[in-house]
């Protein structure tokens, strides 16, 4: 926490001005002017006062922005996190472009309803971009949101539709990028919110690493796609090759953007207020998680310039050693474990058992530095959640005892032990099947785009991460779900 600034004498024997600004939105609250401080009357101290109001947009001195979201089908989640990101607290011009792949999408017919419901109270529109020949569907849904946005948007924003802003989230990230023009890009880091499962709990692990990084609240290498905001005269001017290099092969834009920002020494920063949290789905099974890893792996396959190839296959080659370099002890310590109770059970002296407390010494070691770990999960997921409960006080308050730790060990063994054997399977089949659609990737760039076509008869198709409804049947109710469904009917309506 910041101390607060020094106290300062002000002597009010002139005309001046005042006003009451939120630091965390930049959004002014109230402007006032006194004319004659030395008046004897109410009148002449407060001569002029004008309340702003927290959604006030005539704060002529603020940049518009420009939020571009890609959508793809509709799931549990998506309703709540929309409505976090369309009423977002900024003083200053804001619209908002919602691109999907095709009105048949059945996050078109959600969003436009969810956007009819506010009318003219926000700025914003659904756009339809048609399928991508040459980039993966996101990119591609990115950059036709960019040639659509204001001719007078200074900075263009990402967000992916599982992001949950914060009321001050725009204004912060604004305000950093303000006061440090030499900010090539802007990100955040998420805080996942486990739903019980262990594919949930192995994603939660996953991504921890990740915040460490984000977390440093300065500059950082690590970018996360579901939050970027950059200059919009990069994307007009394609500065740097910005456009081209997303465009022509692109699959990934975080790696993309992250080549380019590395190519050309350019600053990424993390400000640490940008942590969102990211509700992840209830009935993330293991094979969703399984194919979600792979999406991740596969990402290390694409590259833009030859450095990043080198670069990504030194971070292949580490982060499948230090992956099973993490499994391996604990196989180890169980072989130790087994021996020593056998040779206990046995009823062998003592001095026949020395041989095997050494391999017990360092299951100890073990145990100690396991638990560091976790406490240092534990500690940095209690900062995150405090942060969040701070910057959303009228969200439902997030708490740290959801998470279930034990989880949280065997989602580290589990994640770390396939992580090395699907980056294999990635290096080695150069394709991945992500949403319904296949993408073929050819010296790091996409080559090829297969796409399943769905129709009404078929068997419901889903996202793979977040469950979402992408077509075909709908599901049929069962006994077991009406429960949940009702549950969901609830949270729906509590938060709207």
């Amino acid at each position: 926490m910041e101390k607060p600034p020094p106290a300062m004498d002000f002597i009010a024997d002139h005309p001046f001005l005042f006003m009451i600004r939120e630091q965390i939105t930049a959004t002014t609250l109230f402007v006032g002017q006194v004319l004659n401080p030395l008046g004897d009357g109410m009148s002449d101290l407060l001569s002029s006062c004008y309340w702003m109001g927290p959604c006030c947009s005539c704060q002529v001195n603020l940049p518009r922005v420009t939020v571009i979201m890609p959508l793809k089908g509709f799931g549990e989640h998506n309703l709540h996190n929309w409505r976090s990101q369309l009423t977002s607290l900024y003083g200053g011009p804001l619209e908002f472009l919602l691109v999907v792949e095709s009105k048949e999408d059945p996050a078109y017919t959600a969003v436009s309803d969810l956007i009819s419901e506010f009318g003219n109270a926000i700025e914003a529109k659904v756009i339809v971009a048609g399928l991508s020949t040459t980039c993966s569907q996101k990119i591609h849904n990115q950059l036709i949101g960019v040639e659509k946005m204001h001719k007078d948007s200074k900075y263009v924003l990402f967000l992916d539709d599982d992001v949950r802003l914060h009321p001050g989230t725009i204004g912060s990230l604004t305000y950093e990028m303000e006061k440090n023009p030499e900010i090539f890009i802007q990100t955040g880091y998420p805080l996942d919110l486990p739903s019980g499962s262990l594919g949930s709990y192995c994603i939660y692990e996953y991504h921890m690493p990740c915040s460490m990084g984000f977390a440093t609240g300065g500059k950082t290498f690590f970018l996360w796609g579901g939050c970027m905001m950059m200059h919009a005269v990069d994307f007009r001017r394609d500065n740097y090759g910005v456009v081209s290099s997303l465009r022509y092969g692109g699959y990934s834009d975080d790696m993309t953007l992250s080549a380019v920002a590395g190519a050309h020494k350019k600053l990424v920063s993390s400000p640490p207020l940008a942590v969102f949290p990211h509700p992840l789905a209830t009935d993330l099974n293991f094979g969703r998680y399984w194919n979600y890893l792979r999406k991740q792996t596969f990402v290390l396959e694409s590259y833009t310039f030859k450095v990043n190839q080198i670069m990504n296959r030194a971070l292949f080659v580490v982060h499948c050693y230090l992956s099973w370099g993490f499994v391996a002890p604990f196989i180890m310590a169980a072989f130790h474990v087994a021996v020593a109770l056998r040779v206990y059970m046995n009823g062998q002296s003592l001095e026949e058992m020395t041989y095997v407390y050494g391999g017990v010494r360092l299951v100890v070691f073990l145990v100690v530095c396991t638990l560091l770990a976790l406490f240092s999960m534990w500690n940095l997921t209690r900062i995150e959640v405090r942060l969040c409960n701070i910057l959303s006080p009228e969200a439902p308050p997030l708490h740290l005892r959801s998470y279930n730790w034990i989880l949280v060990f065997i989602a580290m063994l589990v994640g770390n032990f396939l992580y090395t054997i699907c980056a294999v399977r990635s290096h080695f089949s150069q394709s991945i099947n992500w949403s319904g659609i296949r993408y073929y990737l050819e010296d790091g760039k996409v080559s090829k785009i297969v796409r399943t076509q769905g129709t009404k008869d078929m068997n419901p198709v889903f996202t793979d991460l977040a469950r979402k409804y992408l077509y075909g049947k709908k599901e049929l109710p069962s006994k077991g779900n009406n429960h949940n469904k009702g549950k969901k009917r609830r949270q729906s309506k509590k938060f709207n």
